[in-house]
């Protein structure tokens, strides 16, 4: 009994049966296809099976239900009357491709096999046809090569050793064969040659893998459909994946397309096209094209190609020829189309295309990759011309390409006294300072360790992601500007140059030569992914975040978002920084910071003296010394946020944190206090504990010793009254961290009004302040009405309210955090992406208690998750006021902000 449920999707001939609105059940490849058909471009013919097959196959352990299998018949009958030839006929064939397509693009991540429907019964037919029997054989070996990849070997979850994988055993025979005859290109290879090397690349296939290579056009076809439905759950594209934050259960798509063949000789080529430049965003059509190819030649970078036009040639291919002198008609129709895509999908696109004797057909087009920097451009730019309104501009700079664009670029400088090594293409802009590495392995190794590198490869592999994404630049021997590496490097911001061609590598040795120089493992190396340019040193490197575009982007995204943004500083750097990248106030400052870092010592002396203190008076005299100190460093803050609120923590840690661990400053501390060493040490042990997140810190201290509390309280007062003698403006807020109780608070309360009207008296100024409390607790969370009736504001501390409703040490997490994901326990690290689920709904349930009792209880929150889109997203939904993250991070979370407000909106 069939179903009715619709499963392919027809497209070609200028019509369609799905459109561009249905990326969810056709991919976004199929739904484009389907798109260009409808605007009457010229794409073969073909059909699409739909992602809810993908689900489908896998339910079936890796089967095809009979319905699939009757709407494909039906489907490649539909097909061959467009094209008006006939799958698996003798005498004229129709061959096809078949290309995966999930919803988002996930660009070299899964598979596609071409020319599928050759075999020994259809290529004596397609010789006869096309009178060209090196086609035929030049086709026929791609074909064996990628179906034995693809479907044979890699969806058999087939692991081979490194360089022993079956496309590469291939690849090598084909190489020794160009050597032994002294080709310098595989379009040197004859016909004869070709036909041999086919009957070689079978017999290694059956060699290698068991299996003798399917020789009917029907096996070839279903064995691809399964491989591209195997390839979703790929490594590779399971990396990538996670990586983007892509659904497991979204499932790919399978277009199955009529092939037409840019490697019929010097009047067919392929290409890839961009509608503006990825790489910086110019307002120019860019691309590359090789003469006499397939597509698979212009992505995997095996052969350099040539640019589309004249006006994007660089130096390194100026002496190419450009398509729009080859081919003039055809690149006047190709730009034609460009312009009518970009202006029908009103975005960049990524336009694949083939040539075959003269006639152009579209293969696929997409939204483009691009880096941050060119999105920040396309995205001002288009507004101006009208093309999108100030809303979709907001909504088509990622926050992590913004992150991208305040990344460093080399220091012009520094750049100017260095010598350049070598020259390649600028895939992705940016600059890169590391240690060479040769292998993916290599790069992953490096930056567990926290160390930047440089990974080298002739050309990468979606094999390589894992590395790619680790390493902090790439550079590659072959490759152009639409490569794999290419592709990928922009995608994610990462500064890679390719086409690095007088580089040469050896991977025995784990060397790499420039002429004379050669430079091995662990070497330093800086990259200009902007300008193509390699150096064998450290250079140093410099903000990037200057660009005038950037200050006006900021400026259209602050009109649209709700949610304030601040700052968590400790220092008046940091909060000079912050104030650059617009922060609005400082969410958290952290007392207890002062002791740490540069110009420390002498303050952690005099905690440490009022820590190891044996009576009040003792500890009244050394706080009396340490008070100055916290004045200073309160009052210099406060001084550059002058106007803009700052919230000062109480000291939050444990006392023993601070106690000496050096002999010598044991000594030091002995000697002012008058006592022993030993002396000192009995009562740094009497400070010990066993769980100190959770003992005797934050208001647990200050309850213990409301002399503490006191001394910060004045230094915080006095710092304000003699800002506001200077003709300044502060605005104090005071937050208790680690609380429990309501009861607390009104304690802690009470100090800090008496210590406010001594200062006031003392200064004859009136002081204004806020006081609250951190929420960080879940019983906190949980009594937050009550917890109100003191506090005026809450900020809620979700690092530690994750790791005491987890019951996780985010100290310790990473030894078991990948297990978790890997296996989907969790779908995010909690201490990255609030866990709406949990901690969440505590935020939420603590600012609508808080607010049932103080209506205008104003709420921030303060964790890492303050500069996480997704987690700002949610904070937007419940009500917060306002995020506080690290500096760098500000401008990210104002855009995630806006963006989240935008949403909300629709």
């Amino acid at each position: 009994m069939f179903d009715n449920k619709k499963r392919v999707y027809r497209f070609g001939g200028k019509t369609a049966e799905g459109d561009g609105h249905m990326r969810e059940l056709l991919g976004g490849k199929g739904a484009n296809l389907a798109e260009m058909s409808k605007l009457g471009m010229p794409v073969p013919a073909g059909f699409t099976i739909t992602t809810e097959c993908c689900a489908e196959y896998y339910s079936l352990g890796g089967g095809y239900t009979e319905e699939l299998k009757r709407d494909v018949a039906e489907a490649m009958k539909a097909t061959e009357t467009i094209m008006g030839k006939k799958f698996g006929d003798p005498s004229d064939p129709l061959l096809v491709s078949c290309r995966s397509g999930a919803r988002s693009s996930m660009p070299g991540m899964m598979d596609t096999i071409l020319n599928i429907g050759l075999c020994s019964e259809t290529i004596p037919g397609m010789i006869q046809k096309t009178g060209n029997p090196r086609f035929v054989y030049d086709a026929y070996r791609r074909l064996i090569m990628m179906y034995s990849d693809v479907v044979m070997e890699k969806a058999e979850g087939i692991e081979p050793e490194d360089g022993q994988g079956i496309r590469q055993q291939l690849d090598r025979m084909m190489m020794d064969l160009k050597e032994a005859k002294g080709y310098k290109s595989d379009t040197d290879i004859t016909a004869e040659e070709l036909k041999d090397l086919c009957e070689k690349f079978k017999a290694k296939v059956k060699e290698v893998l068991g299996v003798e290579f399917p020789d009917t056009a029907q096996d070839q076809l279903w064995g691809s459909i399964g491989g591209v439905f195997k390839s979703w759950n790929g490594k590779r594209a399971i990396a990538y994946r996670r990586i983007e934050k892509i659904p497991d259960d979204w499932g790919t798509a399978v277009n199955v397309q009529s092939m037409v063949f840019g490697n019929m000789g010097n009047t067919s080529a392929t290409g890839v096209a961009f509608s503006r430049n990825p790489a910086n965003g110019d307002n120019k059509f860019y691309g590359e094209w090789l003469i006499n190819a397939q597509g698979e030649d212009v992505v995997a970078g095996i052969r350099t190609p040539n640019p589309l036009n004249e006006a994007t040639k660089t130096e390194k291919n100026k002496d190419l020829e450009s398509l729009e002198c080859a081919m003039p008609e055809v690149y006047k129709e190709l730009d034609g189309i460009r312009l009518a895509l970009e202006k029908h999908f009103q975005d960049m696109q990524d336009i694949e295309f083939t040539i075959q004797e003269g006639h152009l057909w579209m293969l696929q087009c997409r939204i483009g990759k691009r880096t941050g920097l060119a999105a920040l451009q396309m995205a001002m730019d288009m507004v101006e011309e009208k093309m999108i309104d100030e809303k979709t501009a907001v909504m088509r700079v990622s926050p992590a390409q913004l992150d991208e664009i305040l990344h460093p670029i080399l220091d012009p400088a520094s750049e100017k006294k260095a010598k350049v090594l070598a020259m390649g293409l600028p895939a992705s802009p940016g600059g890169a300072v590391g240690q060479i590495v040769f292998t993916s392995e290599a790069a992953m190794e490096a930056a567990a360790g926290n160390r930047k590198a440089i990974l080298i490869r002739e050309e990468t592999s979606p094999e390589d992601i894992e590395g790619m994404r680790a390493a902090a630049g790439i550079l590659t021997t072959r490759g152009g500007m639409t490569s794999h590496a290419a592709l990928v490097a922009r995608g994610w911001g990462k500064c890679c140059i390719v086409g690095c061609e007088s580089m040469k590598i050896n991977f025995a040795q784990k060397t790499v030569s420039f002429g004379d120089i050669v430079l091995k493992e662990g070497d330093w190396m800086s990259l200009n992914g902007t300008k193509g340019l390699v150096y064998g040193e450290q250079i140093a490197t410099m903000d990037a975040s200057e660009n005038p575009l950037f200050v006006k982007f900021m400026a259209t995204v602050d009109k649209f978002r709700k949610l304030g943004v601040r700052t968590n500083a400790d220092t008046p750097e940091d909060a000079k920084k912050a104030l650059s990248f617009g922060a609005e106030g400082i969410g958290l400052f952290r007392i207890e910071h002062m002791f740490y870092g540069a110009n420390s010592e002498l303050p952690l002396a005099k905690l440490r003296k009022m820590i190891l203190c044996d009576t009040d008076e003792e500890r009244k005299s050394a706080l009396a010394e340490l008070e100055p100190f916290i004045k200073a460093a309160v009052k210099s803050t406060m001084k550059i946020m002058d106007g803009k609120p700052v919230v000062f923590r109480l000291l939050d840690p444990p006392l023993h944190e601070f106690v000496p661990k050096s002999e010598d400053k044991k000594e030091e501390l002995a000697n002012e206090l008058g006592v022993s060493v030993s002396e000192i040490e009995k009562r740094g042990e009497a400070l010990h504990e066993v769980n100190p997140m959770m003992g005797h810190r934050g208001v647990r201290l200050h309850m213990s010793y409301p002399l503490i509390a006191e001394t910060q309280y004045r230094a915080i007062f006095t710092a304000t009254a003699e800002l506001i003698n200077e003709g300044l403006n502060p605005h104090p807020e005071i937050m208790i961290p680690v609380t429990i109780s309501a009861r607390e608070l009104s304690f802690q309360k009470a100090i800090c009004e008496r210590v406010k009207a001594e200062v006031e008296g003392t200064t004859r100024q009136f002081i204004t302040y806020q006081f609250g409390t951190m929420i960080e607790i879940p019983r906190a969370a949980l009594t937050a009405d009550r917890m109100a009736r003191a506090a005026e504001f809450f900020s809620f501390g979700t690092n530690d309210l994750t790791q005491m409703t987890f019951g996780f040490s985010r100290d310790d997490v990473g030894t078991f955090m990948g297990e978790y994901l890997g296996n989907k326990i969790l779908d995010a690290d909690p201490f990255q992406t609030i866990d709406t689920k949990s901690v969440g709904k505590l935020v939420e349930t603590g600012i609508q208690g808080g607010r049932s009792k103080r209506p205008d209880l104003k709420c921030g929150v303060c964790g890492e998750h303050g500069g996480d889109p997704d987690s700002i997203k949610f904070f937007n939904q419940i009500g917060v006021d306002y995020v506080s993250c690290s500096p760098f991070r500000v401008p990210i979370a104002r855009l995630a902000a806006a963006q989240a407000a935008i949403q909300q909106s629709k």
